[in-house]
């Protein structure tokens, strides 16, 4: 076999080498690209279009973007959207902290009990939800009402048809149905945290709330951020709670982002303009994540 024959093989063998991960990695991308990369791609295609779902979209420009900066039902659902939003990241992500802490606790009796109670609204179907929370809040024959009205002499609240109230339904559903989840997050998170730390921190004289602040909290750092996204995402794409609990009333009072483009897409038929609503959603959900992340210092050089 000649020298240039040699040469040629390991040329060959060596080329193999090279692009042998790339063979490997490349079903990843594959189906990155056809199921991501595509769909948003032709998302934003969309949202330049004026289309009803059949036939050939018209190119419109940005005539959608605009209308929908006009468009006052978009405003509202903005701002219904950004409440359970906030709410959620004030409330909920402490509240289920506060409940992993005490779950986490030494000593602490039927602990898997507890986790499973809290838990269990993560499971239950949405519908089953929605129904006992009409059930509860009822105007006329509710439960809290008539509970109200035994402690305190009165309960003819309008929960579910007066737009303050239908909003407050709404957070205490996601309340009730969010805390348990997050609350296993923080838990494995905290079950991660080595005791050394604690008891270093004990030895130099800090107390429960010292620790807390000083060694639980910055450990929790990229699990909280994780924890906090999550929830974003999730609280800014809220269909399920207002559509089943007030199907977005009374009025738009309840209406969320998700709802708007539900309704603009499938009860109008104008898919165009229900595109350019999605990516302003995902446009202001991407930022939003981008800065809960640098707000809990992950990826920060330490």
């Amino acid at each position: 076999m000649s020298a240039t024959t040699v040469t040629q093989n390991k040329r060959r063998r060596t080329g193999r080498r090279q692009w042998a991960p790339y063979v490997f990695i490349s079903p990843f991308f594959v189906l990155f690209t056809v199921f991501m990369v595509v769909p948003i791609g032709a998302g934003v295609y969309l949202s330049l279009t004026e289309w009803a779902g059949l036939g050939t979209p018209d190119f419109i420009g940005f005539d959608n973007y605009a209308r929908l900066f006009q468009d006052p039902s978009f405003g509202t659902s903005l701002l219904n959207t950004a409440f359970y939003t906030v709410f959620a990241l004030a409330v909920v992500l402490p509240a289920s902290l506060l409940i992993a802490q005490a779950l986490n606790a030494r000593g602490l009796k039927l602990r898997d009990l507890f986790r499973l109670v809290y838990f269990m609204p993560v499971v239950l179907s949405p519908i089953i939800i929605a129904l006992i929370f009409g059930l509860i809040f009822d105007g006329e024959y509710g439960l809290f009402n008539a509970v109200l009205e035994a402690l305190f002499g009165f309960g003819g609240i309008s929960w579910l048809t007066d737009p303050l109230w239908a909003r407050i339904v709404v957070v205490i559903l996601v309340l009730w149905r969010w805390t348990g989840f997050l609350t296993m997050f923080f838990l494995a998170g905290l079950q991660n945290i080595p005791r050394e730390l604690h008891e270093a921190a004990e030895v130099d004289g800090a107390g429960p709330v010292r620790r807390f602040f000083s060694v639980t909290l910055p450990q929790l750092g990229p699990v909280t951020a994780f924890i906090a996204v999550t929830m974003l995402v999730n609280t800014a794409q809220i269909f399920e709670e207002p559509f089943l609990l007030t199907q977005g009333g009374p009025g738009e009072s309840t209406i969320s982002v998700s709802m708007f483009i539900y309704r603009a897409g499938f009860q109008r038929l104008e898919l165009g303009y229900a595109a350019a609503a999605g990516v302003v959603m995902f446009l202001i959900v991407f930022a939003l994540g981008r800065l809960s992340i640098s707000a809990f210092g992950v990826g920060r050089n330490r």
